[in-house]
């Protein structure tokens, strides 16, 4: 019985300790990021932390799906750009009466299509940024799931599904002007120009909020005993299944939010971005996100983020510096990240330079493997109960 009590206190210390320190850091980056950077970079490099903000919350997406779940998307431009084309097309229709906007004169359309008149509406358009993506998602998950295909075959149906939305796309230009996007910078929304410096500070700072605010539902979904499934089916599907489980629902569920994160990253990329188009939905750009949660270090949702970080801005600073040679050392600093971290940076730092560190807050030393089961002490409890019962029996 005291031993019971002992494990218990142990581990609502641990994680009032850990509860105290994450939110000290999310504080700590909001203040950053909210206040300091807008008083120190100019409009033009606000903008681009913006972008690198926005994407990060695609890249927590992924990361729920692959670094917690096991499943490998290739496919999330899809619904990134899903996203970002809801939000365009309600800007663009920011018109006076009975104007539509202007591309559709360039091929005939002389009647603003159906499609369209529902974008009218802002709460539409929220709903369409957030929900329309992630029953995508959810469909595309429930016909793969449901056919237990999983592992490569799972990333090149999501793969072959983003083809044929890219080239769907390309090919709709009396709809949603094909190659040549939805552009919104000189467009008005609520009375004020996207473009203009007041309102993509008020995109950059609502950004912020967005990622803090699914980093923590993301942070929710995996520290309890949906967490624990997540992890159960990334690790040994069939024992979950034997156990009484049917991960298939899991799965959608899962790949149903992380489709949702997608599309509220685009909303907030486009934005900032001032254009919308198919390239959102370009193959090299949905591994890209990959590459993100890779180099920071999968399974720790703040790799995800600094990984896009890292990611992006190197990306921007080799390609100032070298343009004609910046694709080189991306491209080595990849296969570095690949060889030397395999677990990422965050994964890395966990192994090799975090112990000391930990100690100093009491937490016990990190499991170098993705779930922290080995050394849970609720684990321990239970498992200490099972071999009592056991033994009793």
């Amino acid at each position: 019985m005291k031993d019971e009590i002992s494990i218990l206190a142990k581990t609502k210390k641990q994680k009032r300790q850990k509860l105290l320190i994450e939110g000290a850091g999310i504080i700590g980056f909001s203040l950053f990021f909210a206040i300091l950077m807008p008083l120190i970079l100019p409009i033009f490099r606000l903008q681009l932390l913006g972008r690198f903000l926005a994407l990060s919350i695609a890249a927590l997406g992924i990361d729920l799906i692959w670094g917690y779940t096991g499943l490998l998307s290739l496919g999330h431009g899809i619904f990134f750009a899903l996203g970002g084309y809801a939000l365009a097309m309600y800007i663009k229709l920011q018109l006076p009466p009975g104007e539509i906007p202007e591309f559709f004169t360039l091929y005939g359309v002389n009647d603003l299509p159906g499609l369209w008149k529902p974008f009218y509406s802002f709460p539409f358009t929220l709903f369409a940024v957030i929900v329309i993506p992630g029953i995508v998602a959810g469909l595309l998950g429930y016909l793969v799931f449901r056919n237990r295909i999983k592992g490569v075959y799972f990333s090149i149906i999501t793969q072959a599904a983003l083809i044929v939305f890219f080239n769907f796309f390309n090919g709709q230009q009396q709809l949603i002007n094909g190659t040549n996007g939805l552009k919104t910078e000189t467009d008005k929304i609520f009375g004020f120009v996207v473009g203009s410096p007041p309102v993509q500070l008020a995109f950059y700072e609502i950004t912020i909020l967005f990622l803090i605010a699914i980093y923590l539902l993301c942070r929710w979904l995996t520290s309890g005993r949906f967490g624990n499934l997540l992890i159960a089916i990334r690790d040994d599907e069939f024992r979950l299944r034997f156990s009484g489980y049917n991960p298939t629902w899991f799965k959608v569920l899962v790949f149903s939010i992380s489709g949702a994160f997608a599309g509220i990253a685009g909303a907030l990329y486009t934005v900032q971005t001032g254009i919308i188009t198919p390239n959102a939905m370009d193959v090299a750009f949905s591994i890209e996100m990959v590459i993100w949660v890779a180099v920071g270090g999968r399974g720790t949702l703040v790799g995800a983020i600094l990984g896009t970080l890292l990611v992006r801005l190197g990306r921007t600073v080799l390609s100032e510096q070298f343009p004609e040679v910046w694709l080189f050392f991306q491209g080595a600093l990849f296969l570095i990240v690949v060889t030397v971290l395999p677990d990422g940076i965050v994964g890395w730092i966990r192994t090799f330079g975090f112990d000391k560190i930990r100690a100093l807050f009491g937490f016990p030393k990190a499991v170098i493997t993705y779930p922290r089961l080995e050394e849970d002490p609720e684990i321990e409890l239970e498992r200490e109960e099972f071999e009592h019962k056991i033994t009793k029996d």
